[in-house]
């Protein structure tokens, strides 16, 4: 009984309690002895031991299961997919592990396009999850050409969708240099990539909001760009030499000091000078390419937004001291403190995202137009009375384009025919038009200068009116064109940018949408979103006066059209859409008016009766005060003076906004300037009576404990201090708000 083979079921309780706790040692014993167990499933989820090895992060153990079931030629059992229908090989792309990915594939590479429930290969996992090792290692195993296959879900999602879409702009870039033909594949919801980037405020420069000392810490820090990867081993060797660092992390801001010495070495020696001109002096194995200079130039010029590229060539090395410099001071305040990272990453993430931005553009089609004398001209620019389709979608989720014959796509699994779906789709197109169907819904998506107008994005605005100028022509399908977009959804920076614009200003600054409405009629519309960046209904009703003059006074008299399509005037409807607004903004100013009044009215009390007083009393031959020769009596009777004027104007500015009508146009100038002054009048009464009541208190201190005046005023008037102190806020916002003349994007949502 001895040398019989223990049952199966005995041998999967044994092998998942062994795999549960960690005895892997074990786990490969009865893998080598018993090879019935490859294939059996030994978990509820229909795992295998090798699903649990490569869960677990086991390299060491995932190798040796994978040799033997090479050494035992059942390949086969890598194939077996648990109840999801993930692969061993799924698991290890999703966990970004490069050295299972390898020694997984390596024993089956077409294991890399095994699709699961989700019709996800591990390939499209890897840049699913934004593992830029894994993914480059299993390219450098399938390649290209299968790469194309392995690259897309069954919802038209690619490999660059996802890594845009998860912010992993560095694997988004090594996608592009290898898989150029994803650059216009859309998904079922006609998005293509750079779409999906120009939903991405918080990716660039322009739609992060940034406070004054981050702003100066930001500057301060330079982020290296983008490069190629030459092979999937260099990213294996950095991964490798990361994980056996022969120091410990509380040392890494000394090691960091130290390869910032060796660095400045190398600046001053002008080595590094060469290793920054990629186009003029390549890299081993790559060849001189005098185009690839071109466009590296062309990304120059643009990523100087960002902070780089704007001095001459002569100045480089002058340049890279300030910034090791700059380096320096950072590593030496504690480079890896968590804000100083945070504000790292975000510059990172600004810097990358314009790269990206080009690389996209540059190989874009979207606005090319081949004539082949077959039919007419008719592509977006010059339609303008026609929504702008630079391509229709299919029900597969690829792209048939309807201005470009040969542009080729990508079909996504189990697809048709990509020509003979494009002859049936136009052959549908000709019937729905006769018909008079409905268009679909993916027919109406936004071009992305649309998108990037409507959230902000002035660097893809301004990058693809440098490109494609036809594309200030666009228009979705309410006919609303970059302008009226940009208008409607508060995006002064835009609007801006747009104004600087001579060329065909007149014709697209005209424009109005299917509702007849103009640029002005959209700057009147109030919205559901609350979109500038200030507290408080008032304020929010002064900002939108203010963005109704600016748009008004922005353009020539009578250049906007003066009704809609329901006679309506820009004016008609800023008064209907903000009447609540105007309510709110009334109770707003009511209940802060009321609460300050109070404590004005006290400090307007106790300050007349200060006033009254007189310290140490007076001489009774001549009336005048016994004091009046100590500098602290002259400090009370100014204070106390100074103090009972401004509270009884701060009582009277607050009474002045508790009788306004709180008419709409009170809310532009009249009523903010009312409550600053009233709470200028406040914060000044408050500061003197204080200063008042110290110096009162002064005599009375001033032998015994002179020098523990100061301290004890400071504890006692702490309480009272808080006050202003929480007031100082809406103060600075009223301030903002008053004097700054264009209003400001609000780039997160502000609890009201």
């Amino acid at each position: 009984m001895g040398n019989e083979t223990p049952d199966i079921d005995q041998t999967k309780k044994q092998l998942f309690q062994n795999a549960v706790k960690g005895l892997w040692l074990d786990v490969i014993k009865i893998y080598r002895k018993e090879q019935r167990i490859h294939n059996t499933k030994i978990t509820r989820s229909g795992g295998t031991a090798l699903h649990i090895a490569v869960s677990d992060g086991q390299e060491n153990v995932v190798e040796e299961l994978v040799k033997t079931l090479r050494e035992n030629g059942e390949i086969d059992a890598l194939k077996l997919g648990d109840d999801r229908g993930n692969t061993p090989l799924h698991t290890a792309a999703s966990l970004g592990s490069a050295r299972m990915c390898s020694c997984i594939a390596d024993a089956d590479s077409s294991l890399i396009g095994a699709r699961n429930d989700d019709s996800e290969t591990p390939f499209f996992l890897a840049a699913l999850h934004g593992h830029k090792f894994a993914f480059l290692c299993l390219h450098s195993i399938c390649g290209t050409d299968r790469g194309y296959t392995y690259c897309r879900r069954k919802d038209g999602e690619t490999i660059l969708h996802s890594a845009i879409s998860g912010d992993y702009f560095d694997l988004a870039f090594q996608i592009i240099h290898r898989y150029e033909k994803l650059v216009d594949c859309v998904n079922e919801q006609g998005l293509t990539p750079l779409h999906l980037l120009a939903t991405k405020p918080s990716a660039f420069r322009s739609g992060s909001h940034l406070g004054r000392c981050v702003q100066i810490i930001y500057h301060c820090i330079f982020v290296d760009k983008l490069e190629v990867e030459t092979s999937h081993e260099q990213p294996r060797l950095k991964m490798d030499k990361k994980k056996n660092n022969h120091y410990p992390d509380n040392y890494r801001t000394c090691v960091n000091f130290i390869k910032l010495i060796k660095k400045v070495i190398d600046v001053v020696s002008r080595k590094g000078k060469e290793q920054t001109r990629d186009a003029e002096n390549p890299g081993p194995g790559e060849p001189k390419d005098t185009n690839r200079a071109k466009d590296q130039g062309t990304q120059s010029s643009n990523i100087q937004a960002q902070g780089h590229e704007l001095f001459p060539y002569n100045y480089e090395s002058s340049f890279e001291f300030v910034k090791l410099v700059c380096k320096g001071m950072l590593v030496i305040l504690g480079f890896g403190s968590t804000r100083i990272r945070k504000i790292r990453e975000k510059k990172q993430k600004h810097t990358w995202s314009v790269q990206i931005m080009n690389e996209l553009l540059q190989r874009a089609s979207l606005y090319e137009y081949e004539d082949d004398g077959r039919k007419p001209l008719d592509g977006p620019s010059l339609r303008e009375e026609d929504e702008t389709r630079p391509y229709e979608i299919s029900d597969g989720g690829h792209v048939t384009y309807a201005f470009l014959e040969n542009a080729q796509s990508i079909n996504p699994p189990n697809a048709p025919d990509t020509n003979q779906q494009g002859k049936n789709n136009a052959t549908n197109a000709d019937e729905d038009s006769n018909k008079g169907g409905d268009r679909s819904e993916m027919s109406k998506k936004e071009t992305p200068i649309l998108l990037a107008a409507k959230n902000g994005i002035t660097e893809i605005v301004e990058e693809i009116l440098k490109l494609f100028p036809v594309a200030l022509h666009d228009m979705n399908s309410d006919k609303k064109n970059i302008v009226l977009l940009a208008v409607e959804n508060r995006q002064p920076h835009v609007y801006q940018l747009l104004l600087k614009r001579t060329i065909m200003k007149d014709i697209v600054f005209r424009k109005v949408d299917n509702k007849g409405n103009s640029a002005l009629h959209l700057a009147a519309t109030l919205g559901d979103h609350k979109p500038w960046l200030i507290p408080g209904a008032a304020l929010q009703m002064q900002w939108e006066i203010k963005w109704y003059e600016f748009v008004k006074d922005s353009m020539p008299f009578h250049f906007f059209v003066r009704y809609n399509k329901k006679n309506k005037s820009p004016r008609d409807v800023f008064t209907e859409t903000h009447k609540e607004l105007v309510k709110e903004g009334g109770e707003w100013l009511t209940s802060t008016s009321e609460s300050c009044s109070v404590v004005a009215a006290l400090i307007a009390t106790v300050s007349f009766a200060t006033s009254t007083t007189v310290p140490g009393g007076v001489k009774e031959e001549s009336g005048m005060p016994i004091l009046e020769d100590q500098p602290a009596f002259d400090i009370f009777a100014i204070s106390s003076l100074v103090a009972l004027c401004f509270s009884v104007t701060a009582v009277v500015m607050f009474l002045s906004i508790l009788t306004s009508r709180y008419q709409e146009r009170d809310f532009g100038k009249d009523l903010p300037r009312k409550l600053l002054f009233g709470l200028t009048s406040l914060f000044v009464s408050i500061a003197s009576m204080l200063i008042s009541f110290c110096a009162g208190h002064f005599f009375v201190l001033k032998d015994k404990l002179k020098y523990a005046a100061l301290p004890v005023y400071a504890v006692t008037c702490l309480p009272v201090s808080l006050f202003a102190i929480g007031q100082f806020p809406l103060y600075f916002d009223l301030v903002w708000a008053t004097f700054k003349k264009v209003p400001q994007r609000s780039y997160k949502s502000i609890p009201m």
